[in-house]
């Protein structure tokens, strides 16, 4: 992925914020093989300070400080759960509730690595929800997590039973195909398979507010090219 490439959001002498693409790694990994967007926004700026993170497959806004100072500040405020973060999401099926609170404990999973469970020994975890549109299979949603563990909403959708769409970790990790909800679905003669509408993790980072330097900023993405047409198909063929 190109520099150019990169959607900025925002960009202050303190911080910039990115409209984080799915599939690109917020920070290196272990191994160091895949390029991340720390490194790509290393390769412009001389000092980039990680603040927070999202999961790779995960789109949307992400900040990183562009001094000491703000790297402090914005940190103690993300620990501090003084940052607003809001994600949009799709989700499997039609939660009972139109919305509620999601307090259940989060901790490493026992045996696979780099997955979570729910579990009474976990630490807190809190995380709002709000069903913003019915369709016949899924769900669209507003997330406010109020804790930042990690796979936190992925977890805790999973845990009321109504895991995020493509996710291969706690969900079915199946692609969203047009003919899961378009009745009398016909695959064109030319196409010997069904292209999928959505296969990647669909969940996205929509807004992010927050204080710095007596001023007050609330920073949004709007969601990707292939969720907006997904939405479109859904409301297209809802009836």
């Amino acid at each position: 992925m190109e520099k150019q490439a990169l959607e900025i959001l925002l960009e202050t002498d303190a911080f910039i914020a990115i409209n984080k693409p799915s599939g690109l790694l917020s920070i290196p990994d272990r191994l160091g093989k895949e390029i991340s967007l720390k490194v790509l926004l290393q390769q412009k700026y001389a000092q980039i300070f990680t603040v927070h993170r999202l999961d790779k497959d995960t789109s949307g806004v992400i900040v990183f400080a562009k001094t000491e100072e703000a790297h402090k500040l914005l940190s103690a405020q993300f620990e501090g759960r003084e940052v607003e973060k809001f994600y949009l999401g799709l989700v499997h099926g039609n939660p009972y509730n139109e919305n509620g609170s999601i307090e259940v404990p989060i901790m490493e999973h026992f045996a696979k690595n780099g997955s979570m469970i729910t579990h009474v020994k976990g630490k807190a975890a809190h995380t709002d929800y709000q069903v913003l549109e019915k369709f016949r299979n899924y769900a669209w949603m507003q997330f406010q997590i109020h804790t930042g563990r990690t796979h936190q909403i992925r977890v805790h959708m999973k845990h009321i039973g109504h895991s995020i769409v493509c996710d291969e970790l706690y969900g079915d990790g199946k692609a969203v195909l047009l003919s899961s909800f378009k009745k009398k679905f016909n695959l064109s003669l030319k196409d010997d398979d069904e292209k999928p509408l959505l296969n990647r993790l669909g969940l996205h980072s929509n807004k992010l507010l927050f204080s710095l330097h007596n001023q007050d900023y609330t920073i949004e993405a709007t969601p990707p090219k292939d969720l907006r047409a997904l939405l479109q198909q859904l409301r297209k063929w809802k009836g």
